[in-house]
């Protein structure tokens, strides 16, 4: 143990003495959480949403035929309860809700106006902007056809509520998303370069053939990783509370909690890495293309994944950072707890367990 703990010291001071790495460690982060906060405020199709018909007569009808052949929308179902609503909202799996009230086509036909209510998930600002008025667009179709065939102006008002972020702020979508991102290229490429420092030193030769277990040399290497990424995490935090008026809706615990699973399957895909490559520009270009990319196309903070084709869909499954998006999205906007997230969580644990058998496996292939 007491090795082991001298390994750590050893790693946090070639980290800390070496100005070029803090810079990406800390500077990096709050560069791109004021920009991505401040400066960042996109057609959006196949949204999935629910509809209360509480009326099922002609009209809604109509309307929600109209609704189904858009492009821009999917019904996931047609419930009964504003329960149901509220449970699917929570579950992230609808965009949108639209409810009917009784006497809809009643009261338009005679009182020539009437209110119906859409409901959307605010936590995203631009998707919620673009859907509402994309159905605010359906129903006014709507009207606009019956008006011409009768001469008699109705009019359907939709009456408009977001969730999570009334006030449709920028920084609910993009800070998840910018942690998602830092903690991916931080994790990975820091710990990917630092093991491969030593292979092109002729040092890790030195280091394996010590008394000292191969595995808890890799793992002293990731450890200060992992204490520096979460300090990353509080800063972007405050951040975020303090800059950016930002609240934390859930759990600061579980927020933490699920952020150094994300650090640990972060770091073990840096392992991973480091194995296969021998150079450390080489393990650098993995890292940032290899990472950066899938994090900014797959996590849905930046393009939504159901705009994308079902292959490319299936693909953004097994990016890490696609449910780590999910999962602080739910706890700091929406205030959820570990029921809401957990199959989120099981994702994680069996990415970081799938890479680690590979990494050690292909570790222990090498050394032989």
């Amino acid at each position: 143990m007491k090795q082991f703990l001298i390994f750590i010291k050893k790693e946090f001071a070639h980290v800390l003495r070496d100005r070029k790495t803090l810079l990406i460690l800390f500077g990096m982060p709050v560069v791109q959480i004021l920009i991505f906060g401040f400066a960042l405020t996109n057609e959006v199709k196949n949204a999935k949403i629910v509809i209360m018909d509480q009326a099922n007569d002609i009209a809604s009808q109509q309307i929600i035929s109209k609704i189904r052949a858009s492009r821009y929308f999917e019904i996931a179902e047609t419930i009964h309860s504003p329960k149901q609503i509220e449970s699917a909202f929570k579950k992230g799996n609808i965009r949108l809700a639209l409810i009917f009230p009784t006497q809809f086509n009643n009261d338009l036909m005679h009182q020539h106006f009437v209110q119906l209510q859409v409901i959307a998930d605010a936590s995203d600002p631009n998707n919620a902007t673009t859907l509402t008025s994309y159905i605010s667009s359906i129903i006014q179709d709507y009207t606009t056809g019956i008006a011409k065939t009768s001469n008699i102006p109705y009019r359907i008002n939709p009456e408009i509520r977001f969730l999570y972020n009334p006030q449709l702020k920028g920084a609910p979508n993009y800070v998840p998303g910018v942690m998602a991102l830092v903690l991916m290229l931080v994790c990975v490429m820091m710990t990917a370069v630092s093991i491969v420092k030593e292979k092109e030193t002729g040092t890790m030769e030195i280091l394996l053939v010590s008394p000292f277990s191969p595995f808890k040399v890799i793992v002293s290497k990731a450890i200060p990783y992992l204490i520096l990424s979460l300090v990353n995490v509080t800063s972007i935090l405050l951040l975020s509370v303090f800059v950016l008026d930002l609240p934390i809706n859930g759990s600061i615990l579980l927020l933490f909690a699920e952020s150094t699973l994300f650090i640990i399957t972060c770091l073990t895909i840096g392992i991973f890495i480091s194995v296969k490559t021998n150079t450390m520009q080489l393990a650098m270009l993995i890292s940032l293309m290899g990472m950066m990319l899938p994090t900014i196309l797959f996590s849905g903070f930046m393009f939504p994944i159901e705009n994308m084709p079902v292959p490319l869909q299936i693909i953004s499954n097994i990016i890490p950072a696609k449910w780590y998006y999910i999962i602080v999205k739910d706890i700091m906007i929406k205030g959820l707890g570990f029921s809401a997230i957990w199959k989120e969580t099981l994702v994680l644990v069996t990415i970081t367990v799938v890479m680690m058998v590979i990494s050690l496996k292909s570790f222990k292939i090498r050394l032989s």
